[in-house]
């Protein structure tokens, strides 16, 4: 037996013991919250699964085509919302009173939060999902930045009515513009002129999308559409970890009445009620979890922590706060805003696209600087 095949050999009781884990978590929350929270906790590791696992995501693919003009991620994401865009669109119209899209309006504060958000995002190499899915694998940087993104969404949700003072546009959907059907025509034909124009700009030997991306697209779309059906909104991630942060300060005795966001009927509701009922957190755990699933399948449980400057740890913490307020700010990351909101015909969606990949640009240069280089990320 080769030195190889006995270390893998020797690892199977810890996978068995980590995939018997996740199984039973999901069972048990079946069971005590009920079977629609089970699902959406079974939805969120694969994801988890399929964003480690393919090493698909939103942060690293962005940087490859501002610096070196590799499209392949990119190209891998638009393919991934217009799937779900396909089904989502028309299932929302179907059943507008049931399901609902990740719909805002474009303002002053939502185009500034993502530009920040993605000059951020670049600094630790890793979006909403990314954070938490490096979080899980065993990514230092993230797992420092996770707790501060909890706080920064918090807070900008705490502070979200003044930010929106300054200045909203109507709603539009492409729905509203087009109408249903020609609202997901306009939503897929813009999605093609980004690729096609992501493609004229790579160079001649770096326009070909690898298998394993087209596949983690067709698991994510199809994911994102169980968890449409199954939790009656897209998915999202800011604001379950917002929701942490608050139950925290409650349960510190912090008083949060006097925000306009958290003293809100529905939030007070959620504030009271357990994370295991709340559709985001367990789509965000799992996210955590599946992550885990697989980094612990390749190598065990023992991750290598990396060896990083003190200033960027320093930077990991900043650009944790930056994330989850810039984020709060512009209705969502790049799940909640860039995939959820295109995919189910929101204008906002592509205003967050355009200013947070202006905003990577600047976030791409700034994290050599802080001595991130070398890092992976989602």
């Amino acid at each position: 037996m080769t030195a190889l095949a006995a270390q893998q050999r020797s690892a199977l009781p810890v996978r068995a013991l980590v995939i018997s884990a996740a199984l039973a978590a999901v069972m048990l929350v079946a069971a005590f919250a009920g079977l629609r929270y089970g699902l959406l906790l079974l939805i969120g590791l694969g994801l988890g699964v399929t964003l480690e696992g393919l090493r698909f995501g939103f942060a690293g693919p962005w940087r490859a085509m501002i610096l070196r003009r590799e499209p392949a991620g990119l190209i891998a994401q638009l393919l991934a919302i217009g799937l779900a865009a396909a089904v989502s669109m028309p299932l929302i119209a179907a059943h507008a009173g049931e399901l609902m899209g990740a719909h805002a309006p474009v303002g002053l504060a939502m185009v500034g939060g993502a530009f920040v958000f993605g000059a951020a995002m670049q600094i630790v190499l890793g979006c909403g999902s990314g954070t938490l899915v490096n979080a899980g694998s065993g990514n230092a940087a993230a797992a420092l930045a996770l707790p501060f993104f909890a706080i920064g969404s918090f807070a900008g949700a705490y502070h979200l009515d003044w930010w929106t003072g300054l200045g909203t546009a109507p709603l539009v959907t492409a729905a509203d513009a087009f109408g249903p059907t020609g609202g997901l025509a306009a939503t897929i034909v813009a999605l093609a002129l980004v690729a096609a124009v992501a493609l004229g700009l790579a160079k001649p030997g770096d326009r070909r999308v690898p298998r394993r991306l087209l596949i983690a697209a067709a698991v994510i779309a199809g994911l994102a559409i169980l968890n449409l059906v199954v939790a009656g909104q897209p998915w999202g991630v800011v604001y379950g970890l917002g929701l942490w942060a608050a139950k925290g300060a409650t349960a510190l005795g912090a008083d949060i009445s006097g925000s306009a966001f958290w003293s809100a009927p529905a939030n007070v509701e959620r504030l009271s009620q357990s994370l295991l009922t709340d559709v985001t957190s367990l789509t965000n755990i799992g996210l955590i979890a599946g992550a885990m699933l697989v980094a612990s399948w390749r190598r065990g449980l023992n991750a290598p922590v990396g060896k990083l400057p003190l200033r960027a740890w320093i930077a990991a913490i900043v650009a944790g706060l930056l994330l989850g307020y810039s984020s709060r700010l512009a209705f969502g990351c790049n799940v909640g805003a860039f995939f959820s909101g295109i995919s189910t015909g929101s204008l906002h969606g592509w205003a967050w696209f355009a200013a947070a990949f202006v905003g990577s640009i600047l976030g791409v240069r700034l994290r050599a600087k802080l001595g991130f280089e070398g890092g992976g990320g989602k």
